[in-house]
């Protein structure tokens, strides 16, 4: 048999998704999954059988929601557009859904991979003006070639096998990567809150998340050593619309690696914002277990969800870098932003937390010691990253080759 080649509408069903309305209590909690493109897009294989929010059968009679039986294909089709699951259990879903119930034609774990291998051309079809949207009309009709029953049988078993492989050496890297950036954490929490002397005599430091420190160093309110910038500047000025402008969103979590940072006239802001005089430590007073730190050489601007520090001329600036990426200080900082309704550090809990000191040379030689910790990090961490990017990609070639034809020992 040859292959068969048409618009996607002529081998299979697509449905549209809706949600009840969201006041009608009877709608919800109940035995039906009902599928968002939040749902899919935390999904880690191919399957879905769960779903955040149930919805009742009095729904499904009253709204007349669509119901995908087991096996069909659930696609995202509001932005992000593209990711996709086979049905493991019938399952309504929303507006921001397609569902496509493969023909008589069609395997539906070959009509799963033969989507995935044309995200990208989906994601391009879409338009709109309030969101990007893939509507039914432009999916039925994509155009699809399918080849005989068997042979999408044979080659979605080669795929489920060779992908399951790929996905199992992702992980164990993500592992790797985990444990490389534990590692990280705990070499810089010990170098900074204990020193680089293991043999250092020690003193009780009379806080629980902190412990012992060394006997040599004191112990003072934050306050006492650094000045947190206060008054708000406008961003629209001329002398501070040039300047960059570092919010959260910049900052790496855990790192303080930086992002790519615009001005403030490129980012458009109008609202205040604090300068930040060169030299100053940047750390992000809002959700503080993200642990967002940066340092910046030069003078800029940060947002007011930031707080710039003035660590003055006895305190070393990269150091205290690291003291606020440590276990001991975030402890601390997670702890007080609970006191509040926004998960945030106000001025007064930073003001008085006690800041262990070492003198100014030890400090930076703390400092270079994390530095070289923080280089090698990077350095293997970067190598991991570009293996996992690499086989990625080869898993997304890998698809594309056998819905396309083009590996001959399937056909």
């Amino acid at each position: 048999m040859t292959p068969s080649t048409g618009a996607l509408r002529h081998f299979s069903r697509i449905k549209n998704g809706s949600t009840p309305a969201s006041g009608e209590a009877d709608y919800w909690g109940g035995d039906i999954k009902w599928a968002t493109p939040e749902d899919l897009g935390r999904l880690s294989g191919d399957k879905i059988s769960q779903t955040k929010r149930q919805v009742t059968e009095q729904a499904v009679e009253d709204t007349n929601l669509s119901i995908l039986p087991v096996g069909a294909v659930l696609i995202s089709t509001r932005a992000p557009i593209g990711h996709m699951a086979i049905t493991e259990e019938p399952m309504a879903f929303n507006q921001g859904c397609r569902g496509i119930i493969p023909g008589d034609r069609v395997h539906g774990p070959f009509l799963y991979y033969l989507l995935k291998s044309r995200a990208p051309e989906l994601n391009a079809m879409a338009n709109g003006t309030t969101f990007v949207e893939l509507s039914r009309d432009e999916l039925a009709a994509v155009r699809v070639t399918f080849p005989p029953l068997e042979t999408q049988r044979r080659i979605a078993r080669f795929l489920n096998e060779k992908t399951a492989q790929i996905d199992g050496l992702i992980e164990k890297k993500r592992a790797l990567l985990d444990r490389l950036a534990e590692k990280r954490q705990a070499l810089i929490t010990r170098a900074v809150t204990k020193g680089l002397n293991p043999a250092a005599p020690m003193k009780p430091s009379g806080i629980d998340w902190l412990g012992d420190i060394p006997a040599h160093w004191g112990l003072v309110p934050f306050k006492w050593r650094c000045q947190v910038q206060s008054g708000q500047v406008d961003p629209r000025e001329a002398k501070f619309a040039d300047m960059p402008l570092i919010a959260p969103d910049h900052i790496e979590s855990g790192t303080g690696r930086l992002f790519e940072v615009t001005s403030a006239e490129e980012q458009g802001a109008i609202s205040g914002k604090y300068f930040c005089p060169s030299g100053s430590v940047l750390y992000s007073k809002i959700r503080p277990a993200l642990r967002k730190v940066a340092l910046y050489d030069a003078e800029c601007l940060c947002s007011a969800d930031m707080y710039a520090i003035d660590p003055g001329d006895h305190f070393d600036r990269k150091y205290l870098f690291y003291f606020l990426l440590t276990d001991a200080f975030s402890s601390y900082a997670e702890l007080e932003s609970l006191r509040v309704a926004m998960p945030k550090v106000n001025r007064e809990a930073l003001g008085v937390f006690p800041l262990s000191v070492p003198s100014v040379f030890e400090q930076r030689e703390i400092a270079a010691f994390c530095h070289e910790v923080d280089q090698e990090h990077r350095r293997v961490g970067d190598q991991v990253v570009s293996s996992i990017n690499r086989l990625g990609e080869y898993r997304a070639a890998l698809i594309n080759a056998a819905t396309t034809g083009q590996l001959e020992a399937l056909l």
